[in-house]
């Protein structure tokens, strides 16, 4: 496992100016060999009322489908939910004669009762602490909105849990809580999306295992140190969405700060970090941030580090007006997501001057920058007639599973066009 760490900044800044900008990319390069045979996987199913017909039978068949992806060497567990959790099969080597009997169990499932998320998430919590040090991702779905009674035993749960695995969240339907998923994918550093219909389930479900087994180290960490005389204000995955990590930043000197990133294959992510220097006199240097990446892999501990991020004071202005466009981009991408946030915000209040105005903005943003996906999801919420301008109408048969999805899809984040592989 190979880790390439490089910084891109606007290094120039005027005289009493101390805030430095800056995006750390990170790349990664496995072989297919160096895929870990550790890992384990955790399905985590709501089986509550509302799930019965044909999600249920979508979800026990996609289940079934994962289940038969996984190779010998995967390790795995199925968890059923609905007013508590059942530990459907236990952690288990994934070998022919275990999947058969996971298969079997999980045909045997029935939907009733309500949603409780609280308790599926200890459960797997429980099931990934037996196997320390392996890579862990669970996949978890549900159709439905957590009990109002369970959000404090959640919050517990989600505590218990961050650092310990990853989790996917799938919504199934329309009848679910954006922000509720979301909530769970940001705390255990995964994803949140929509399956609107039933049959999308057992491709979504292929997707995510695929995923999941391509991944080969992990415990990865985002290292940042910078002197004392600095202030570390922000740190934020933007590709391939955005991701806040500040809060999770652990530091022994105050200088050294380690940010979890989870699981790696290869692939490549930009990190966001903005930090408060002491302003200095014309032409003084300082070294803001020296990046690096630590993981442990082949026995050792390992460190790829990556170029310093170094601030010059100048008294020319050509200079220190310059804009970086790596971080310019990213601006733009977080911006375009604040829009999209609070244009469906004011289009679920009735608003609709204000929800066209957002996501009109958001639709010339999305333009400007390169990113179709979210401009595809955008279509689907309005009409977009002068993207150049950001002029659009609110679309009268826009579908709730659209606004959802373009909802869970602000986040996505495209990078620079000249930059993409």
């Amino acid at each position: 496992m190979e880790f390439k760490v490089e910084s891109f900044c606007q290094p120039y800044l005027a005289q009493g100016a101390g805030r430095l900008d800056s995006i750390i990319t990170v790349s990664s390069t496995a072989s297919q060999a160096a895929a870990r045979s550790d890992a384990v996987i955790g399905l985590i199913i709501d089986v509550s009322g509302s799930m019965q017909g044909d999600r249920i039978v979508a979800a026990k068949n996609a289940t079934r489908r994962a289940i038969a992806m996984l190779n010998d060497n995967t390790h795995f567990f199925v968890v059923a939910f609905s007013t508590g959790a059942k530990l459907v099969y236990p952690l288990s080597q994934a070998t022919a004669a275990q999947r058969t009997a996971a298969d079997d169990a999980v045909r045997r499932l029935e939907a009733g009762g309500t949603t409780v998320m609280s308790r599926a998430l200890q459960v797997a919590c429980e099931q990934f602490q037996r196997m320390p040090g392996a890579i862990h991702k669970a996949l978890f779905l549900t159709d439905g909105k957590n009990n109002d009674n369970d959000g404090a035993l959640l919050e517990q749960a989600l505590q218990a849990s961050e650092g310990t695995f990853q989790c996917d969240c799938r919504g199934v339907g329309t009848d679910w809580e954006p922000n509720q998923l979301r909530k769970i994918a940001l705390k255990l550093l995964g994803t949140a999306q929509i399956i609107a219909e039933p049959a999308q389930m057992e491709a979504d479900f292929h997707r995510s295992i695929d995923s999941a087994l391509a991944m080969a180290v992990t415990g990865v960490q985002l290292r940042l140190w910078h002197p004392k005389s600095a202030k570390l204000l922000t740190v934020k995955q933007m590709s391939p969405e955005i991701v806040p990590l500040t809060e999770k930043g652990k530091s022994a000197d105050g200088q050294t700060w380690d940010f979890p990133t989870g699981a790696w294959g290869s692939e490549s992510r930009d990190y966001y970090v903005a930090m408060q220097l002491s302003p200095g006199d014309m032409g003084d240097e300082m070294l803001a941030v020296r990046p690096s990446v630590v993981f442990h892999a082949d026995g050792a501990d390992q460190k790829a580090v990556g170029p310093n991020v170094v601030a010059t004071w100048t008294d020319d202005e050509s200079l220190s007006t310059r804009i970086n466009p790596e971080v310019a981009h990213y601006t733009g991408q977080e911006e375009l997501a604040q829009e999209i946030q609070e244009g469906l915000e004011a289009r679920e209040k009735g608003d609709e001057d204000s929800a066209t105005v957002h996501l009109g903005r958001a639709a010339k943003l999305a333009h400007e920058s390169g990113n179709d996906e979210t401009t595809n999801r955008l279509k689907k919420v309005v009409d977009i007639v002068d993207a150049d301008h950001g002029t659009v109408r609110l679309r009268r048969d826009a579908k709730k599973a659209d606004t959802m999805d373009l909802d869970l899809g602000s986040s996505r984040t495209a990078r620079r066009p000249s930059r993409t592989a």
